[in-house]
């Protein structure tokens, strides 16, 4: 326990983030009280290199230890938290007024809300009927309160459902008022969980769901009368984490590769020794638990999660076994990539990221050796690693508790990733064939189009803003709410980019925010995946936003490069396009005397229009 408080306050003293370890340490701890003093040691921290993230603490009640174990997890998903916390009370009126949102406003808003906020301190035992109609009213408001703060700022506001505290449910003697008083309860978070649906910028945490399977007391009785704490250390470190899951779907730092063991982890036993008759898949215990992490596997495999195989064995019994055992769920066709071969298992990893065009950032590494695990750690300590070690009745369990794959919302493009991604697989073996890359290029036969969003792309248009790190111009993360509004603008212009070649279609893959001035365009960001880059498909963009500008009647196109720690690709893309450097980091296309051309290997899709 004393390594982890010592390996933080080196990293205070150097004046950046933890360690990927120290890091997961911190993620993993189910100690209240190791996370809360992690989280005053954190306090002193200031990183001179880490992503920073505006997060706004609003509450009904007084927080206790919950900012400092918000720091605690919010920095063991590799970001640096700058938390301000709202008065005590203040939820609803800062909610209402915006006052959270000035004068910068928060990329996320986390409410603390409490029982209080829904029942009157006086209510009368006997008289349910008023009790319920004041709980039914106090809902209706912090709906309004949710309406009213989306009309102030874009930023993520994250609720949760609230327990039933046992003194109310307890106060009653009649069961079947403690019936009546459990459903309304119900219905109440039910109505909290609702407004998720109706705002897209709003994200709910059943705490209620989550506090039954955790060894946590929801309340401390005595800091609750002592200090207006109503909810225990545990309690309020369960929250922090899902704030911090929430987030790291916001920021677009959550994973999109699973890379799977075999012996030991998809199914019991060794294949080399045991056959493929011999392994434990399936039927009673220990085969259910390995038939149960396949199932898992696929239902993630099915929300677009890319599936690689990573196995130290032969690879013929391995598809022989995969194929023809009754109860394996994942055949080999689910993987888009399978290395399978006595390499070391680090070594695959790397090629696999090569042959994705993705960083091993992007990588989850599930295994049940030891040596394996620390293997990969040592080389590659960016990847999230999973053990799958010990009892198997908890890979399940440790495969999902981290999120390590969450999205605030899933897009088509989401669910098909896996096939898109095995179609980069293949245009990566379909290279090898041609000697100079701009033969490679026409041979794939490239279609670009770039249409404005509508309701249905918004979602998929935002989450690129969120996800895409290394060709993001600005570094501006357009939320859904924010980019639906823009789209609506006269004044300003919101497209996606989709491209298909030969090898099928890659789907929206790109979006732009722009604002349209009568004399200027001005590019607000521009993001573009890694998975397509190096193929001239932002020149394309370029050529069709100077296209699209000129005809207008604008007479010059601005764009703009902030630069980041991971945005490196993209520093010489507007100078490339024929831009000019304007100093602070715009770049001007005058659009009297200058054009930008589309790649001749690319074909602007009609609804593009222009060529």
């Amino acid at each position: 326990m004393d390594a982890l408080p010592q390996a933080l306050r080196t990293a205070v003293g150097e004046r950046r983030l933890p360690d990927p370890e120290t890091r997961a340490a911190l993620r993993d701890t189910t100690d209240p009280a190791l996370s809360r003093r992690a989280g005053r040691l954190l306090s002193g921290l200031r990183p001179q290199d880490a992503p920073i993230v505006a997060v706004t603490v609003l509450a009904t009640c007084t927080i206790g230890p919950y900012e400092q174990l918000l720091l605690s997890q919010l920095v063991s998903a590799g970001v640096f938290p700058q938390l301000t916390v709202g008065d005590h009370g203040s939820l609803e009126r800062e909610l209402t007024t915006g006052v959270f949102a000035r004068p910068e406003p928060p990329g996320f808003v986390t409410a603390l809300i409490d029982e209080s906020f829904f029942v009157p301190r006086d209510w009368v035992a006997d008289d349910t009927t008023a009790l319920e109609k004041h709980i039914r009213a106090r809902l209706v408001d912090l709906g309004s309160a949710v309406t009213a703060a989306a009309r102030h700022s874009s930023a993520t506001l994250i609720l949760h459902t609230v327990p039933l505290p046992a003194e109310l449910r307890d106060a009653l003697i009649s069961w079947r008022a403690r019936t009546r008083i459990t459903r309304l309860w119900y219905e109440l978070n039910a109505g909290i969980l609702a407004l998720g649906d109706e705002h897209p910028q709003v994200e709910v945490v059943d705490l209620a769901g989550l506090m039954a399977d955790e060894p946590y007391a929801v309340r401390d009785d005595r800091m609750h009368r002592y200090g207006d704490m109503p909810y225990s250390d545990g309690a309020l470190l369960l929250l922090a984490r899902q704030v911090r899951r929430i987030v790291q779907a916001g920021l677009g730092l959550s994973r999109k590769v699973l890379v799977l063991d075999l012996d030991g982890t998809l199914w019991g036993g060794v294949l080399g020794e045991v056959g493929a008759g011999g392994v434990q898949l399936g039927g009673l215990y220990p085969g259910n638990c390995y038939a149960a992490v396949q199932l898992a596997v696929r239902r993630l495999l099915d929300q677009g999660v890319i599936l690689v195989l990573a196995s130290k064995n032969d690879p013929e019994p391995v598809e022989a076994a995969m194929n023809a055992h009754p109860e394996m769920v994942l055949r080999p066709e689910a993987f888009t990539v399978r290395a399978v071969n006595w390499s070391s298992k680090a070594e695959n990893l790397r090629r696999t990221a090569d042959a994705l065009s993705l960083p091993v950032s992007s990588f989850v590494f599930m295994d049940d050796t030891d040596f394996e695990r620390a293997e990969v750690a040592s080389r590659f300590p960016e990847v999230a690693i999973v053990s799958a070690a010990g009892d198997p009745a908890h890979l399940v369990r440790s495969l999902l508790r981290n999120g390590w794959f969450d999205a605030l919302s899933l897009t088509e493009a989401d669910r098909r990733r896996a096939e898109l991604y095995r179609a980069r697989a293949e245009r990566v073996e379909f290279s090898g064939g041609y000697d100079a890359a701009a033969d490679y290029l026409r041979a794939l036969k490239i279609e670009v189009e770039i249409a404005p969003v509508t309701s249905f792309t918004v979602p998929r248009a935002a989450q690129l803003a969120a996800r895409t790190n290394q060709f993001n111009l600005t570094g501006v993360r357009f939320g859904e709410a924010q980019t639906a509004e823009l789209s609506t603008s006269p004044g300003h212009l919101v497209a996606t980019v989709s491209v298909s070649d030969r090898f099928g279609s890659e789907g929206a893959v790109g979006a732009l925010w722009a604002e349209r001035g009568q004399s200027s365009w001005r590019v607000l960001n521009l993001v573009l995946s890694c998975r397509v880059l190096g193929r001239g498909i932002e020149t394309a963009i370029a050529a069709w936003l100077a296209g699209s500008a000129a005809e207008s009647g604008a007479e010059t196109l601005v764009g703009r490069y902030v630069p980041s720690k991971r945005n490196g690709v993209a520093a010489g893309f507007w100078t490339e396009a024929g831009f000019e450097d304007a100093g602070d980091g715009e770049f001007v296309l005058d659009l009297s005397t200058a054009t930008v051309d589309v790649p001749a290997w690319i074909t602007m899709n009609e609804r593009s229009g222009h060529e």
